[in-house]
């Protein structure tokens, strides 16, 4: 009989990697260092498992994925919550980095999920500076609002603090700037999205960073990516109300704010946002329907190496019809 080929889960913490190994159930530990990481490499390639799983766990695990990957190891990083709800279903209750390990491994075996190129340095480079962008400007919102309710003795130094992170921002627009010029395929996308009205540097540069696979997918697929995708709640006769979630907030939240600019400056998404409240859909749902239609038509541009042309998008997007709403 032939032997079950093996799975592999790697727990990432900060100071330790805690593997276990399915379907044979060996659990092992070694360091997150370098030393570390080249004896799980060693290891693993021995073993030549079908899959690696690791959970995404805010960057720390970026290392041992690079380096498993470079080993020539099928190395897939996903979201925790689909691992929490995987172990749930499968009654592990209980949470050790040693059941962890486990779950991941058997998650990796039951699932099976897409292997997706890792993103390179230049692409972890880029994303880090959105991440800290993404950061200033919350810190500069906050600041803001303390000053609003701040006394003569505060005041001063807010203000300060406001001058100082503005400072620092457009710092960061500017490695952002150099960055993605000095790549030509960079540089090309950038171009091509912000030739959609609506679509500015913000929206480009996290589309570049964050949605990688824009052009390669079908819309369907794309929008359940971003999560702009409407989802079914039936049961038996029940016909619940559709709803979107889940997805990249990243990309949803750039591109809510790229809709509602589009939906003002951008005749193609204007005219399909216009058409949608004037039919009476809520507006809530007549945007995130523009959100939908939006992305799509970025994903038939990057497709086709295409810049902005409505007269090309006249009829991208999902049609309405009265039973269903986009």
């Amino acid at each position: 009989m032939e032997s079950r080929k093996a799975y592999v889960g790697v727990d990432v913490s900060s100071a330790e990697l805690v593997v276990g190994v399915h379907p044979s159930g060996e659990v092992w530990e070694t360091s997150n260092d370098a030393r570390g990481i080249e004896e799980l490499r060693e290891r693993l390639r021995r073993l030549e498992p079908a899959l690696v799983v690791l959970e995404a766990s805010g960057g720390i695990e970026a290392q041992v994925a690079g380096e498993l990957s470079e080993a020539g190891l099928a190395v897939v990083v996903i979201n925790p919550r689909q691992v929490r709800d995987f172990a749930r279903a499968t009654g592990r209750l209980a949470k050790t980095d040693a059941i962890d390990a486990l779950v991941l491994a058997q998650f990796a075996e039951a699932v099976k999920p897409p292997v997706r190129p890792l993103p390179t340095e230049a692409e972890q480079a880029l994303r880090a500076l959105m991440a800290r962008r993404r950061q200033i400007v919350a810190m500069i919102t906050s600041e803001r609002n303390r000053l609003l309710k701040a006394t003569a003795h505060v005041r001063p130094g807010i203000e300060e603090h406001i001058a100082w992170l503005k400072a620092r921002l457009d710092d960061l627009n500017n490695d952002l700037h150099r960055l993605i010029e000095s790549s030509p395929l960079w540089r090309a996308k950038d171009k091509l999205f912000q030739s959609v009205p609506g679509v500015g540097p913000v929206a480009s540069n996290t589309l570049l960073t964050h949605l990688p696979e824009l052009g390669q997918l079908n819309r369907k697929e794309i929008a359940s990516l971003v999560g702009v995708a409407p989802h079914n709640r039936d049961s038996g006769r029940f016909r619940g109300q559709r709803t979107v979630w889940g997805g990249r907030a990243p990309v949803r939240t750039v591109l809510y704010m790229a809709t509602l600019a589009a939906t003002r400056y951008n005749p193609v998404v204007r005219a399909f946002y216009s058409r949608l409240c004037e039919s009476g859909k809520p507006k809530k749902v007549a945007l995130t329907a523009a959100m939908r239609k939006l992305l799509t038509i970025l994903n038939v541009m990057a497709r086709e190496q295409t810049l902005w042309n409505p007269s090309h998008h006249p009829n991208t997007g999902c049609p309405l019809t009265p039973q269903h709403s986009c």
